[in-house]
């Protein structure tokens, strides 16, 4: 068999496998069974009639049982929480977020509607806040965050990856929707699907009022909050890039994969989706900090919306020009007025939304950073 076959079987090969693995990823959650999980099921059975015993069997045929909360390092807004305690009870959705993440800042406005509307009714919501950058780890960091969110129900900090991995899941944000057995019965990647969620949950919670022998009435009406702002996945967007060495691949200047100092020229020609630095850059990990003034960041993107996720150990000004002309970004306290000029003032660690435009365009985007020491992350684009 010559090389080109060969290349071709195993292409064909790849795309089989990649296939199966994209259409598992959009199955319910299949975690491996606890001997904890197990005497659960057992105990919960024995409070069972024997037309609900028949129910579970069936489930634990179908699905799989819900996994404990693993290796929380803190709670926010109740003083402990536990899946145990609160099968045979309520109604679980579990959601894994990260507050600098915009795909959960824009999931948010559904979970807090949700928990206001359906609370009372049998539902408590779960936010597994497992990090993507170090500091999402502080405690202090995501308590800001939920209070700027206005999210009332428990928050699990998940520092150390541990509920994350018991619930093999890969994605921020993903919801979890756990039955009043004890068994995930559904799960959402992403952001959108709020309409099926929000009847699955009230499936459910029939469910949990049938089996408590309670006769009240969920309602059927699906919740539309209002939003400050949506994305049109359909649209033409740039993918979300990467400042640090671990995964600094789309950068267009300097060397990538490479931790520390590096003083990188700006280039001649600027390519759609690469980014580059200009200055003296020290690469991280995670980050990369402007080690000199007025250091530059180029970006040409594809898109409506651009969010920046950054920091400083103390305020850094920062001008944001779009296509050349100087644009105002966030609104209120990040945003610095002297003398007729409007700049962005990078401080805490967190999501900065840079740009709001109408429609989804291709446009170059300039940073230019007025002192050292503004650490970059991530840009992200709606």
């Amino acid at each position: 068999m010559s090389r080109t076959k060969y290349f071709l079987l195993g292409l064909t090969l790849a795309l089989i496998v990649s296939g199966i693995i994209v259409i598992e990823r959009t199955k319910p959650a299949r975690v491996t069974k606890s001997t904890t999980q197990k005497t659960l099921l057992d105990e919960r059975e024995k409070e069972l009639s024997p037309m609900q015993k028949k129910s579970v069997e069936e489930k634990n045929r179908k699905f799989q049982q819900a996994p404990e909360l693993a290796g929380v390092q803190a709670f926010i807004n109740t003083p402990k929480t536990s899946v145990a305690d609160l099968v045979g009870k309520k109604v679980i959705l579990i959601d894994f977020w990260t507050y600098s993440c915009i795909n959960c800042q824009r999931t948010t406005p559904y979970l807090n509607a949700w928990y206001e509307k359906y609370k009372d009714k049998g539902l408590e919501i779960i936010g597994v806040h497992t990090p993507e950058f170090d500091f999402e780890k502080k405690l202090d960091n995501v308590e800001t965050a939920v209070k700027k969110f206005g999210i009332q129900y428990p928050v699990a900090l998940d520092n150390d990856y541990s509920t994350w991995t018991a619930y093999s899941n890969r994605y921020w944000p993903r919801k979890y929707l756990i039955d009043i057995d004890g068994f995930i019965v559904y799960d959402h990647i992403g952001e959108g699907g709020y309409e099926e969620t929000e009847k699955k949950i009230q499936a459910l919670l029939s469910e949990r009022m049938n089996v408590l022998g309670m006769k009240e009435v969920v309602t059927r009406d699906i919740t539309k909050p209002t939003l400050e702002e949506q994305t049109d996945f359909s649209q033409n967007r740039s993918p979300e890039i990467y400042f640090g060495s671990l995964r600094n691949a789309s950068l267009g200047n300097g060397k990538k994969n490479v931790n520390g100092i590096q003083n990188i020229l700006e280039p001649k020609q600027i390519r759609t989706d690469r980014l580059y630095l200009i200055g003296g850059w020290d690469l991280h990990d995670e980050y990369a900090e402007n080690k000199t003034s007025n250091a530059k960041i180029i970006f040409r993107y594809r898109g409506k919306n651009v969010y920046f996720v950054s920091g400083a150990t103390t305020p850094i000004e920062m001008e944001v020009l779009q296509d050349g002309k100087p644009v105002i970004s966030e609104k209120g306290a990040d945003v610095l007025e002297q003398g007729g000029s409007t700049s962005t003032i990078i401080k805490e660690q967190r999501l900065y939304k840079l740009i709001r435009n109408s429609d989804y365009e291709e446009h170059t985007l300039e940073l230019i950073i007025k002192q050292p020491n503004v650490q970059a992350f991530t840009f992200t684009f709606g």
